[in-house]
């Protein structure tokens, strides 16, 4: 099998969290279904003290969203953060301007930015993914919707 899939995420909130519980509950079959297994390998919240109910021993710890898109060990950022501004977009710029894969729920940045963050992704031979209950958005290099 090849090597894992190393994912950052940025934001622990409810969905951050519920992410990383899926991926730590169902390594191997998630490994099976993609071929790969999928490691986390760096987070990122506001709040480093607070409980989430995970084990969150084994990825690094980055207090700073944009610090991590910009030095972890990953392939793909996952930004749960939300906002149109602020962190969640620079976190996803400098992700992008690295060359990594997003994937994001934040349709606030998607709905300001999309399109400029889509063209970023392009240069750089990466993706903005989002995925809603109703929708799906690539960039342009990945198809229509």
């Amino acid at each position: 099998m090849a090597d894992a899939l190393k994912i950052g995420v940025a934001g622990l909130g409810t969905v951050g969290a519920s992410l990383v519980r899926i991926i730590q509950d169902r390594q191997e079959s998630l490994a099976v279904a993609c071929g790969r297994s999928i490691e986390i390998t760096a987070v990122s919240a506001r709040n480093r003290d607070k409980d989430r109910g995970l084990d969150l021993t084994g990825p690094i710890w980055f207090d700073d969203p944009v610090e991590m898109a910009k030095d972890a060990d990953i392939e793909v950022l996952v930004e749960l953060i939300g906002g149109a501004d602020g962190a969640a977009r620079a976190t996803v710029e400098t992700a992008l301007e690295r060359g990594l894969h997003v994937v994001t729920a934040n349709k606030a940045l998607l709905a300001e930015s999309g399109v400029e963050l889509a063209a970023a992704a392009e240069i750089e031979g990466s993706s903005v993914e989002f995925r809603g209950r109703r929708c799906r958005w690539y960039s342009s290099n990945q198809g229509d919707a």
